[in-house]
């Protein structure tokens, strides 16, 4: 027998899967408090290495083949994430990568980027701030994936880049999706924070580099400021040129493409839910974004636009998860939490330099301290210098006469001869005057938390002054309003065999299926509502616009599909009304007729579908909806008919009553047909005509007189 062993799931869990887990979340897709994922840091630290913060720009092919160093996923990843930081993709408010070339759009999936080999890339001015001082132990560095070189953990940035850098990742359960704000609103912001001000009164929302409107919503707004989660809305921005009837959208959301918005419009405009547009084309160029829409004269562009808002991905909403790795573990933030981490991280980096600075000045003056020893009697010194027979006690000799270390002899023996004049030895005094005084400067900034704090804030007003741009994305209070119908007369026509057209109105042969015929034909308008009755005694409702328009020429929309309708059940009456004023006429094989307020199948909650709509007593030979009593002819066993006036048929609430007896029945007689007085063919119709009910009615006295009922 084979032996097998037993593995408990979760320990194959926590043994094979959390490993992985875990390094997709802290080494790949969720930011840090420096606002960088591993793959832009080590993109942009290997430039950096390059020089390429101060020089012209070269192929970024170099630049992705000398990244491979620091990271191992490949060219086209590294490019990718190389394409995203570009001033020319246009995905940041502020690049971090100065580009020549085409690096697609991030507003358009169709504008590929090119060939690394075709482009050329340097280091954009910001990136200043990401690097000072990071040479002066301000952040911790690691050996990279095969120990050749070492690399920073996070940058020394010198403002709130987490907040100033749309940011989205999707790790292992969890993603991040934080959006960009405005650099001068962060950075007042956080200077606000450090003196214990109010944050909010500086950030007021996000700001996107494809411009756009956000809708403002306080409340929404501050959920998201006060715990990182929530969504809020942004749309388009467009103008309207009345001269060519054209609509031009320049400025689109964040979170969706050109492609995306056009492809919406053209489904529109097909299935005829919106019928003011003549054409809609992509005009973008070099000058910038533009998608053009071309409307009918006379067209109310405003109310079209609020319809496209609401239909299409013009106005989107972005969902915000600040989702930003501390310490190795992910937190879900508000902006305020977030600024407080950043301090304290910005405030170690700023503490580490002034120790950095302290320690290299420090030295300093103990070389210049051995220097002054020296320069007290420069001519003792030059002539131990001269008697000592071997160099090797060089040192020694002038450490015992002038009692300094063996740095400080180092120190002077190394200052060439012609150093040694007035000149030389008086700035040499005049820099350890000055050295001793910054010392005693920045070790009181080191002990005092207030002095590091106004140096964190002076750099944050400097980034402010040198990088602020206007803001990209309006704030407008106005709210999405429902998308107004355009009414407009249509023709709805339902066939035997269950097939809905709704046509605008026209003389136009009706295409139908064969062996189909047409059991109800109306005259409505666009916002009214459908009501169909099943044989099923159910009630299906219709919004008139939510049904696509259609040619005479087409057979119209399958109801059994669109209503998701059992095999068992079939349409066998439609009508329209806005206002539900008027009666149902119901009559049954039994000779009952039962006249039902059309209000009693209006809802409050526009409910698709009700039951027990009619009564099941008997079998329904026909249904008619009327504002107005109207004069009706029933014939039983196609022999015997009465006329009567609806009005004699008291009215009920209840959608389920039998009816009232209209005609006297026989054993095993049956009603055959129903229809009104107007399709009734007959020499004298009056002679039918009753004035009480029920009614054994007249024989009907000449063959051929009846066609069948037309709603």
């Amino acid at each position: 027998m084979k032996n097998t062993t037993v593995q408990n799931i979760t320990d194959t869990l926590e043994l094979n899967y959390m490993p992985y887990a875990m390094s997709v979340i802290v080494s790949r897709a969720i930011p840090e408090i420096d606002g960088f994922k591993p793959a832009h840091r080590k993109l942009l630290y290997m430039m950096y290495k390059m020089g390429l913060l101060n020089s012209n720009r070269i192929k970024s092919a170099d630049v992705v083949g000398q990244t491979m160093r620091l990271n191992p996923h490949g060219d086209s990843a590294i490019y990718e994430t190389l394409v995203r930081l570009t001033r020319g993709n246009d995905a940041l408010l502020h690049p971090f990568i100065d580009s020549k070339g085409n690096f697609g759009k991030q507003y358009s999936s169709d504008m590929a980027y090119a060939a690394s080999r075709y482009t050329e890339v340097k280091l954009a001015p910001i990136c200043n701030e990401l690097f000072a001082d990071i040479e002066k132990n301000t952040v911790d560095f690691v050996d990279n994936y095969n120990g050749s070189m070492k690399e920073p953990l996070l940058f020394p940035v010198s403002f709130p880049n987490i907040l100033v850098t749309a940011n989205q990742g999707i790790a292992v359960g969890m993603a991040s999706n934080i959006c960009s704000f405005n650099l001068k609103e962060v950075c007042d912001a956080t200077i606000a924070f450090i003196k214990n001000d109010n944050v909010f009164k500086f950030i007021k929302a996000p700001d996107f580099s494809t411009g756009g409107e956000i809708i403002y919503d306080e409340n929404e707004m501050q959920k998201i400021f006060e715990t990182g989660r929530g969504g809020f809305k942004i749309r388009a921005r467009y103008r309207f040129d009345k001269k060519n009837s054209c609509i031009e959208i320049f400025e689109i959301p964040y979170t969706t493409t050109i492609e995306a918005i056009i492809n919406k419009i053209i489904l529109l405009v097909k299935t005829n839910k919106i019928r003011q547009i003549n054409d809609v084309r992509d005009e973008t160029d070099l000058s910038g974004l533009k998608i053009a829409i071309d409307v009918k004269k006379n067209c109310d562009h405003k109310l079209l636009m609020n319809n496209l808002f609401y239909m299409t991905p013009l106005c989107d909403t972005f969902s915000c998860n600040f989702n930003v790795l501390i310490d190795g573990k992910p937190q879900t933030l508000g902006i305020k939490k977030i600024l407080e981490y950043w301090y304290e991280f910005r405030f170690k980096c700023v503490t580490r330099r002034i120790k950095f600075d302290l320690e290299n000045y420090r030295r300093r003056l103990h070389l210049l301290n051995g220097l002054q020893k020296i320069l007290l009697d420069i001519d003792k010194a030059i002539k131990i210098i001269r008697q000592t027979h071997e160099e090797k006690f060089v040192l020694q000799n002038l450490m015992d006469a002038f009692d300094i270390d063996k740095i400080q002899a180092e120190y002077v023996c190394e200052i060439k001869l012609r150093n040694l004049n007035r000149e030389y030895l008086l700035n040499k005094t005049l820099e350890h005057e000055n050295l001793q005084k910054t010392l005693n400067e920045l070790e009181k900034t080191l002990s005092d938390k207030n002095k590091i704090d106004k140096i964190i804030c002076d750099e944050l007003a400097n980034v402010s002054k040198k990088y602020a741009q206007p803001r990209r994305t309006q704030i407008v209070s106005e709210q999405l309003s429902a998308p107004q119908i355009v009414d407009c007369p249509i023709k709805l026509i339902l066939t035997k065999q269950n097939y809905c057209k709704k046509i605008l109105k026209s003389n136009s042969v009706q295409n139908l299926k064969d062996n189909d015929q047409i059991i109800s034909e109306i005259d409505a308008t666009n916002t009214s509502d459908i009501i169909f009755f099943s044989n099923q005694q159910n009630v299906y409702k219709l919004k008139a616009h939510e049904l696509n328009f259609c040619k005479a020429a087409n057979l119209g929309e399958y109801m059994k599909n669109y209503l998701k309708l059992p095999d068992n059940e079939n349409l066998i009456f439609m009508t329209a009304t806005k206002d539900y004023d008027g009666n149902f006429i119901f009559v049954f094989e039994n000779g009952k007729v039962a006249k039902i307020k059309a209000q009693c199948y209006q809802t409050k909650l526009n409910r698709k579908k009700l039951i027990n709509s009619y009564g099941k007593n008997s079998k329904l030979i026909g249904i008619d909806y009327i504002k107005n009593d109207t004069d009706y002819v029933l014939i039983r066993d196609g022999e015997k008919a009465v006329m009567f006036n609806s009005k004699l048929v008291a009215t009920k609430v209840t959608k389920s009553s039998n009816g009232i007896q209209v005609f006297v029945m026989k054993k095993k007689s049956v009603i055959t047909k129903f229809l009104r007085a107007e399709n009734f063919v007959c020499d004298d119709k009056e002679i039918y005509r009753i004035n009480k009910i029920p009614s054994a009615g007249k024989k009907i006295l000449t063959d051929g007189q009846i066609n069948l009922f037309e709603n």
